[in-house]
């Protein structure tokens, strides 16, 4: 595959993981359909073990988030702006410490951007864990899910 064709992939999944924030945006099957372009027009072992994977963790992350409680993010006066802090902290935490780091990630990018908005620290701990029960957690598991593909696919692009 073409250093062009990698670049598109990797595009589509950088809007897949920026769709998975953003409700009624299909990103996770984005990633996932992404990763299914680049092991069809590379077909190798470790292309196919990518998809596979891919498969499975996606799977895994729909019925972890058919378990949690519905989004409700609206209601609890959750923005736009709180998602893509909640994301960019997700997406540091991730580079930080791979793959552990993103929860606290999340988490931090919440708290940061209601500590911004909100001014005191009592408020904004209160905020985050309101945005956290009221949906967070499903989008931090779809998110989760998401972002171990894209490093699975950089990894496997970069040593493979």
């Amino acid at each position: 595959m073409g250093a062009w064709e990698l670049l598109l992939v990797g595009a589509v999944l950088a809007l897949g993981l920026c769709g998975v924030l953003v409700p009624g945006v299909p990103g996770s099957w984005l990633v996932w359909a992404a990763v299914a372009v680049w092991t069809l027009r590379d077909p190798d072992g470790l292309a196919w073990g990518v998809l596979v994977g891919a498969t499975i963790v996606l799977l895994t992350a729909q019925v972890v988030r058919w378990q949690l409680p519905p989004r409700r993010l609206r209601q609890a006066g959750a923005t736009r702006k709180l998602a893509v802090w909640a994301g960019v902290g997700a997406l540091v935490g991730f580079c930080v410490l791979p793959v552990i780091g993103t929860f606290p990630g999340f988490v931090g990018g919440i708290y940061a951007a209601e500590r911004l908005r909100l001014g005191s620290h009592g408020d904004a701990a209160s905020s985050t864990r309101t945005a956290m029960r009221a949906g967070g957690s499903s989008i931090l598991a779809e998110l989760f899910a998401c972002l171990l593909i894209v490093g699975a696919w950089a990894g496997a692009v970069i040593w493979g």
